[in-house]
């Protein structure tokens, strides 16, 4: 008889769905010390710096047609970027789960709202993702299974975005893969971004956060004013193809050749130093993001 009921505990047990391992919930502030100057506060990348970017052709090609005044567009201040800018933005994170009532499971995780960024739900219930043909949103749709102790988070139906500020593009058939590890305060956030159209490979980002002992983060994002940036509207700024003024700024800057900001996927790996070592030389001195304080280039001569 007790062997009866240990069985049957055991079978009851393999039908209630297993509680998250980990507790993710919180306020979660940001550390921004990884790709700073490209999506961090503050003037952003310069316009054409793709090193480490896996680009294809048409990638490139659409990323070197941008202009920097599309983002002061009255039609785009107001608007969100894809959920891509997880990884892209220098903003705090607000973690909170939404529980099954009767068993206390979690069925969704609820990522908070920037300035730029929906409010997100990975869905945790074991939901199947959408047809193809399903209408996509910034926030995409997500869903989320427990490795272990890594929350995976799968996520397709973005529509277009970028996935910088200098205009590196991002399809609507862009896919992410993002793991989060917790080790006691420190939330790691890893994603994989896949996407056909603009990239000839995979492209990983990395975030860390904080646990605060306060609020760091809204669950939806600041009300939003559109002002005028001066683009009027209707305007669409761009560059026709081959007349980016940008394009060998990085040369003036720190003496990299323009032919490395276009290789694409080679400048992501280590090797491709090799390629360029006769062609590069180091600059005598730093002119721009040198470590300290932002000076006026007027106020010692520079211009």
């Amino acid at each position: 008889m007790k062997k009866i009921i240990g069985i049957s505990i055991l079978l009851l047990l393999a039908n209630v769905p297993a509680f998250s391992q980990i507790d993710l919930s919180g306020s979660w502030t940001a550390k921004n010390a990884s790709d700073i100057l490209s999506n961090g506060p503050g003037p952003g990348p310069t316009p054409v710096d793709f090193l480490g970017l896996p680009l294809n052709e048409f990638g490139l090609v659409r990323a070197l047609i941008h202009s920097p005044e599309q983002l002061s567009e009255p039609e785009r201040i107001c608007s969100f970027f894809s959920f891509t800018q997880l990884q892209l933005a220098p903003f705090d994170l607000e973690i909170e789960n939404e529980t099954e009532p009767r068993n206390g499971t979690t069925i969704a995780w609820k990522l908070g709202g920037w300035e730029d960024k929906a409010p997100n739900i990975i869905w945790m219930d074991g939901r199947s993702h959408p047809s193809a043909n399903a209408p996509h949103e910034m926030d995409g749709f997500s869903t989320g299974v427990w490795e272990d102790d890594v929350l995976t988070i799968y996520t397709t139906h973005m529509r277009a975005s970028i996935l910088r500020r200098n205009g590196v593009p991002s399809s609507d058939l862009a896919t992410m893969v993002t793991r989060i590890f917790r080790h006691g305060d420190i939330l790691t956030v890893t994603s994989r971004i896949d996407d056909p159209t603009y990239l000839s490979e995979p492209y990983y980002l990395t975030r860390v956060f904080q646990l605060s002992a306060g609020p760091a983060a809204h669950s939806v994002g600041t009300p939003c004013i559109r002002a005028d940036e001066g683009v009027r509207e209707g305007a669409v700024p761009h560059f026709l193809p081959g007349k980016n003024p940008f394009l060998d700024e990085m040369t003036k800057l720190y003496n990299i050749p323009v032919e490395a900001e276009l290789a694409g996927a080679e400048t992501m790996y280590p090797e491709y130093r090799k390629k360029i070592k006769d062609k590069y030389v180091i600059p005598e001195r730093c002119v721009q993001y040198c470590g300290g304080p932002r000076r006026n280039p007027r106020q010692d001569g520079r211009n």
